[in-house]
C-alpha cells in the first residue's frame, strides 16, 4: 500500500516508509510513517483505503 504526505524536511511529497494507521487524541484517523530519504516522522490526515 502506497501512501504519499508532505515531509517538511524535504519540502516535498514521499511515499511513506512503514504507515501504520492510528488516530488523533480528539479522535480523528491519521496514517504515520516514516520519509525513506531523511527518515523524519510523516503524516496524512484522514482514513487511508
Amino acid at each position: 500500500m502506497a501512501v504519499e504526505a508532505y515531509c517538511m524536511k524535504c519540502k516535498e511529497k514521499k511515499v511513506m516508509k512503514d504507515p501504520v494507521a492510528s488516530t488523533t487524541k480528539n479522535g480523528k484517523p491519521i496514517t504515520k510513517g516514516t520519509c525513506p530519504v531523511c527518515g523524519s516522522t510523516i503524516c496524512r490526515i484522514g482514513k487511508t483505503k
